[in-house]
Formats: structure tokens, C-alpha cells, sequence
């Protein structure tokens, strides 16, 4: 099977320089994919378009057409059947041997593309080739401007390529032909959107993964790294930042006026995410933000939250509606990840500030122990993408949805929460630990006793039992009661 790479528009009408870096380093790029299908392909051209030649395995054919389509770069690819250059009866010929099946019944019209110096121009080819399938299959007649079959024809020099289908790719720009940057990656849809539009347009994102409930929380973000890698950046190294901030947000609940909470930590992750980037190189910063979407996201906010951060924030989904931002979701194959990502915000304000500015932002921050950041950024891992595929070991948390006697209620909602929804279980013992005290206090708690995590939703407590079982305390559950 061949195959033709046909580029992006916006690679085409670069200056000859820049175009050829552009394709140059889309080669290099399909080199390593490639290779890792077969080593046997063959990848040839330079300028105009790229050549794949592919063996008569399908499994191979099907591997391969898959990665074409979803590489950056590539806005279509030809799978074409290659002639010598002979005379147009002979073209016409061959057309109607390969198109006869498509043709009968049905109307049609000859495109015809050529590149080189020849004794024709490109619409005496469609007329002649035209005019042959019209005499010689069973067509039901002619239709330039709605056809139900174009037959397309391409001549380069003395080679035609006879086009049997057209693939559809990603277009965007080759990876590798603009500067890193590192994506505040939370699993969710924006943040996963933003992060595959920064590889459309030929930007490396590494992610940063600011992890606010343990093992659990990170392993759903772990895949939906790895499958935005793999299916779209495998040609490079790319990495997985995990910062713990479970710390972070204890002293933030602790120390931050209630207001100026979701601000503040997304103030902390920008500090965060901009020291690794220095460290590492990464030239920006990518966030999944839309205006209005969420309270920390009005006008005033954001520029609240950029105040901190000395490096340029990308935004890609600033105007995106969510619908827009689901709808790209299933696009690209992120949904289903995204759809049964939990909700995870450790920090909730009852009421908001949605006007906020720099000056009461800072003095919330007065009394924030910035040691706390410093040791989250430190303790940070970092993981190739490629290996974030392998498991993380660790039993599965059991859900019960009563408390026995004897068993122990561990009520983690932060004090605003629990205290305005008080839980009161009879006969069983409650005790509130709020989420950001549990794995500093837990260690106190009895160990012979058995006990039952539980939250409003259910998601705190089953991210912080996963915890805890990973930390060898097997004697914990959560309880998820029905909705009062």
C-alpha cells in the first residue's frame, strides 16, 4: 500500500525556509512512529508531500493509517494506487479498471493534479480521462459541481497516482517546531482539550498534575496523560510532573479567609507550575481556564491569579463554550477519561469573591506558610509518559452504604460543610476529621478498630481511603449513605 502526506495549509505557505524545517521535522517525527509499526516502511519526499509504503499486511495498513491520522502535520493522506506516465487513453484506462465498481449508476467528475512539465494541461486530463469513463463503465452521467464519485488523478513528473481514498488528519503544526511549555493537567475536560490544542499546533506540553487526593486522583490523570501521549505525541519525550498538595490546601483551609480560597490555590499552582517550568526549560504555561466558566474565572481573578507568575499563561479555551470543549472531548477520545474523572476541589468557598483584586488576595495570603509550597514543589515526581501506562499497585476501596455498631464514622467534609449539614448516625460513632487532617491523624486512631470514610459526594472519601489502603491501613471503607 502507498500512501501520500499531504501537510497543513499554514505549513504550505511558509517562507522555503521555514517550510522545510516544518517538514523536516514532521519526517523525523513519522521516522519514529513508524519504525515502531514496522521497520520495513519506507517514508521518502521532501517539499510537496511526503511518500509511506507500506507492506500487504492489513493489521499493519490499518496500524499505520491510524497514526498518519492523528499525527500533527498532516492535514490529509492520499492511499493511492502508482502508474508510469503513459499516454491519456492508457489513464483512461487504467481509471476505469480501478473506479468501474464505484462508477456504475452513479455520476461523476475527473480532478486531475500535476506537478512537472508535460505536453497536457491538468484540465485536458480530466476532460479526456472524463470522457473515457463516460464511453467505456456504466456511469449515469456527468456532474461537475455535486458528484457522487470523483475520481481523482495526480501527476508528478512521469508518475500517476490513482487516489482510491482520502484519510483525514489532525492538520496543526509538526511537534517539535515550537518551545515546550508545561499543561496544568487535572484529568478533567478543559484541562485535557487545552493540553491535545497545544500538540495540534506543534507545541510539546509536558504536564503538571497538582494532586489533591492521593493514589486514586493520580492514577485517572495518569491515563489521560498517557493516552493524549500516545496517541498524539509518541514521536517525543514528554513528561508527567505530580506535585502533592494535599499540604498546600490544609493550610489554605486553615489560614486563607473563606472568599479568596479558590484564587489562592489556583494562585499556589501558577507559583508551583512556574518554578518547575524555569527549572525544566518550558517557555509558558497552559491552563484549561474559560471566562466565567467557574468563580475563580471572571476577568478580575484571573489577573488576580496571573499577578504571581512571571512566566506568559496560554489559555487556549478562554472564549470556549463547554459544549464546545465536551464536543472536542469526543473528538480526540478523552471523553470517556473525562466524563468519570471525579470532581476534585479541595478548596471550596462558600461564597466566592468573583471580583477580587491584588491587594485582598495578599492580605488572604498573609498568613499562608509558604514552607508548605516550598516542600510540596520539592517532593514533586516526574515520569515519562511512556511509562505511565503501568499500573499503580494497590487494592480497589470497598463502598458500604451502612455504618454497624462498632464501626467508626470518620466524617472528612471540611468544618463549613460538615457544620452545616450536620451527620448524626444512631448508634454508631462519628468523628470529624476534616479530609486535609486524615493522614496526619489517622495514625492515632485505633488500629483494631474498622472504619468508614465518608463525604457528601462520595469522592473525597473514596481518593482518601484509596490512600490510606495504599499506605498498608486496611481497616478502611467508605460510606456513601443515600442522598438526605
Amino acid at each position: 500500500m502507498k500512501l501520500i502526506i499531504k501537510f497543513f495549509a499554514e505549513v504550505t505557505i511558509k517562507s522555503p525556509q521555514v517550510r522545510k524545517r516544518f517538514v523536516s521535522q514532521l519526517r523525523k517525527n513519522l521516522k519514529v512512529l513508524l519504525r515502531a509499526i514496522d521497520p520495513e516502511i519506507r517514508l521518502t519526499g521532501t517539499w510537496d508531500s511526503l511518500e509511506v509504503v507500506v507492506g500487504d499486511d492489513t493489521a499493519v495498513q490499518t496500524q499505520v493509517l491510524e497514526r498518519l491520522k492523528n499525527t500533527p502535520g498532516i492535514n490529509h493522506i492520499h492511499e493511492v494506487r502508482e502508474y508510469p506516465l503513459g499516454t491519456i487513453e492508457e489513464l483512461g484506462q487504467l481509471c476505469a479498471e480501478l473506479f468501474a465498481d464505484q462508477l456504475t449508476g452513479r455520476t461523476f467528475a475527473v480532478r486531475c493534479k500535476r506537478v512537472g512539465n508535460h505536453p497536457f494541461t491538468s484540465n485536458e486530463v480530466a476532460r479526456d480521462v472524463g470522457a473515457y469513463l463516460l464511453t467505456h463503465t456504466d456511469v449515469s452521467g456527468v456532474s461537475l459541481k455535486e458528484p457522487e464519485v470523483t475520481v481523482q488523478v495526480e501527476i508528478r513528473q512521469q508518475r500517476v497516482f490513482l487516489i482510491r481514498a482520502r484519510h483525514e488528519g489532525i492538520g496543526g503544526f509538526p511537534l517539535g517546531t515550537m518551545e515546550p511549555v508545561l499543561s496544568l493537567m487535572s484529568g478533567g475536560f478543559d484541562s485535557t482539550v487545552a493540553s491535545y490544542q497545544m500538540l495540534q499546533r506543534g507545541i510539546l506540553p509536558h504536564f503538571v498534575f497538582f494532586n489533591l487526593g492521593g493514589r486514586a486522583h493520580e492514577l485517572g490523570v495518569r491515563q489521560v496523560a498517557h493516552y493524549l501521549w500516545e496517541k498524539y505525541a509518541a514521536s517525543h519525550r514528554l513528561r508527567f510532573i505530580s506535585v502533592p498538595f494535599e499540604g498546600v490546601v490544609a493550610e489554605i483551609l486553615q489560614n486563607v479567609d473563606n472568599s479568596q480560597m479558590g484564587v489562592v490555590l489556583k494562585r499556589m499552582m501558577l507559583r508551583a507550575a512556574s518554578r518547575i517550568a524555569h527549572r525544566r526549560g518550558f517557555h509558558a504555561l497552559v491552563t484549561g481556564e474559560a471566562i466565567a466558566q467557574v468563580s475563580s474565572q471572571t476577568l478580575p481573578n484571573l489577573a488576580a491569579i496571573d499577578q504571581v507568575c512571571d512566566m506568559m499563561v496560554l489559555r487556549p479555551l478562554i472564549t470556549t463554550s463547554k459544549t464546545e470543549i465536551i464536543r472536542t472531548a469526543r473528538r480526540i477520545g478523552t471523553e470517556a477519561f473525562s466524563s468519570s474523572m471525579p470532581e476534585y476541589c479541595g478548596v471550596i468557598s462558600v461564597s466566592p469573591d468573583i471580583h477580587t483584586n491584588v491587594r485582598k488576595v495578599e492580605a488572604a495570603e498573609a498568613g499562608f506558610d509558604f514552607s508548605v509550597l516550598d516542600e510540596a514543589i520539592e517532593q514533586a515526581t516526574s515520569t515519562d509518559c511512556c511509562d505511565l501506562e503501568l499500573e499503580m499497585d494497590g487494592s480497589e476501596v470497598e463502598t458500604v452504604e451502612q455504618a454497624l455498631t462498632g464501626q467508626v464514622v470518620l466524617d472528612i467534609r471540611a468544618p463549613d460543610e460538615e457544620e452545616a449539614r450536620p451527620l448524626e448516625l444512631e448508634g454508631v460513632e462519628v468523628l470529624k476529621v476534616p479530609f486535609y487532617q486524615l493522614s496526619s491523624r489517622f495514625a492515632e486512631l485505633d488500629a483494631a478498630r474498622a472504619y468508614l470514610l465518608y463525604c457528601e459526594k462520595g469522592v473525597m472519601s473514596q481518593l482518601h481511603a484509596q490512600y490510606l489502603l495504599d499506605q498498608g491501613h486496611d481497616n478502611v471503607r467508605v460510606l456513601r449513605l443515600p442522598r438526605r
